[in-house]
């Protein structure tokens, strides 16, 4: 017979499965929000693992192999007592940061937050005066990508997860992360899409970041706008840590 610490392990670890599944649509095969002319196109299930679709119903877009690094990370810094609260830069439906809320309750840690910083209006319209490297980008015409923060609220009450160890930071990232009441992080995930956005964060936020916590970056291999952000703040700040590439768009390094 299991001792109930073992069983209980092993239910915690059946119902972040079923959550990730849920979060990302692979449970009933949530079909891609992009419209054809004949109707939504067929659910792919190689796709909506390395995160190459946008769920149309599902409450995350960063795919299954992305949402189990990121619970990895998030066991790892507690297994290890790296000290931090969590964050994400850009949510979306709020799907990763709701795993990570899933981690903690799930661990019974009590004692760190998750942060969930984003507009909540979609991306900042470029700025080439300041930022070159994102002229021409039209992300912020994407009217899929503007998820109210009342919505994501909403989503993180639907699995039970909307509580004090959840934070909201809204506005644009220049404007609320520099002066966010955050001591320490053992996870800053960063989704911001643009130089911009992805500059913003880490300027405000890497080093809050604890030693061998996790830098997770969503979409360097996707887009080449984060891709030279995060390549000119390693460059500018000396940092020689190895990426560690999770499905050909998301990597991460520990500092």
């Amino acid at each position: 017979m299991k001792d109930s610490s073992m069983e209980r392990e092993e239910l915690g670890d059946l119902y972040l499965d079923l959550l990730r599944n849920c979060l990302t649509g692979l449970v009933y095969d949530d079909p891609p929000l992009e419209w054809s002319g004949v109707g939504l196109r067929p659910f792919d299930r190689r796709k909506r693992e390395d995160g190459l679709d946008w769920p149309a119903r599902a409450h995350s877009m960063i795919g299954a192999k992305r949402m189990l690094q990121l619970q990895r990370a998030a066991e790892i810094v507690i297994d290890g007592g790296v000290p931090g609260d969590f964050i994400e830069t850009g949510v979306w439906r709020g799907g990763a940061c709701i795993l990570m809320r899933a981690v903690l309750k799930v661990h019974g840690v009590t004692d760190r937050r998750v942060w969930v910083a984003d507009s909540f209006r979609g991306l900042p319209p470029p700025r080439p005066d300041r930022y070159p490297v994102d002229r021409g980008d039209h992300l912020h015409t994407i009217r899929a990508l503007a998820v109210s923060v009342e919505a994501v609220r909403a989503n993180f009450a639907r699995y039970g997860l909307l509580d004090d160890q959840v934070a909201f930071l809204e506005g644009w990232f220049r404007d609320t992360l520099p002066s966010a009441p955050i001591d320490r992080l053992a996870i800053l995930r960063l989704d911001g899409d643009m130089y911009e956005s992805t500059m913003d964060a880490l300027s405000a936020l890497y080093d809050k970041v604890s030693q061998g916590g996790f830098v997770i970056v969503d979409d360097y291999g996707a887009y080449p706008r984060c891709r030279a952000a995060i390549e000119d703040f390693r460059a500018t700040r000396g940092i020689t840590a190895a990426m560690h590439d999770i499905d050909g768009s998301g990597v991460y390094w520990q500092p």
